[in-house]
């Protein structure tokens, strides 16, 4: 076991390696040209790779810009799954949430340049609308599961829509943590706590 460990390890990290420098690649071809004149074979000619070494990696060239889809699932999951004792899923989702790098300034202007190539192409458009409904459906599985409720339960799909919906609060608002905030309010206290002024309805 101790033989073969060093090598797993190399390899890992190999891969990895080749995945960030595809990644990189792509990223910065893309800004630089466009997303539509850039092609597959010239990523890979440019991380010094072969095409079919790139798609064991990157399954298509939308998936190129979103390199990190798989983490941000995974890491939406743990925060509801591994909470600490006595803090609630939305506490939970709020504070992941706001270690996002979208509320720090110093990615404020790289967020923008990434935004405006996903928004000005098409693909990309509806590729990340297809990558957040899958994330809202392993989100919403996993509040279901620590509720004990069923995997299709109204109330824990609805939570988890709205809660990664309150990421869209960030562009607009000149102040995006307290925008965040509030929607996370509403989810965990309802509309009387957080409704302007004091009027129903």
């Amino acid at each position: 076991m101790s033989e073969t460990t060093p090598l797993v390890g190399r390899r890992e990290r190999k891969k990895a390696a080749t995945r960030k420098a595809l990644a990189d690649a792509a990223l910065e071809m893309f800004l630089e040209r466009g997303y539509d004149q850039v092609s597959v074979k010239d990523i890979a000619e440019a991380a010094d790779v072969s095409t079919t070494t790139l798609f064991k990696h990157f399954p298509s060239k939308e998936a190129l810009v979103f390199d990190m889809d798989a983490d941000r699932e995974a890491a939406l999951v743990a925060a509801v799954r591994e909470r600490a004792p006595g803090t609630s899923i939305p506490q939970a989702l709020r504070t992941h949430m706001l270690s996002a790098r979208s509320f720090r300034p110093e990615y404020a202007q790289q967020l923008a340049t990434f935004h405006r190539l996903v928004n000005s192409t098409s693909a990309l458009v509806e590729y990340h609308r297809r990558m957040w409904m899958r994330h809202e459906r392993a989100l919403a599985e996993a509040i279901a599961a620590e509720l004990g409720a069923a995997a299709d339960d109204p109330a824990c799909a609805a939570l988890a829509h709205f809660a990664l919906e309150a990421r869209a609060l960030v562009a607009p608002s000149p102040d995006p943590v307290a925008a965040v905030n509030t929607a996370f309010d509403l989810l965990e206290r309802g509309w009387d706590a957080v409704r302007p002024g004091g009027d129903r309805g």
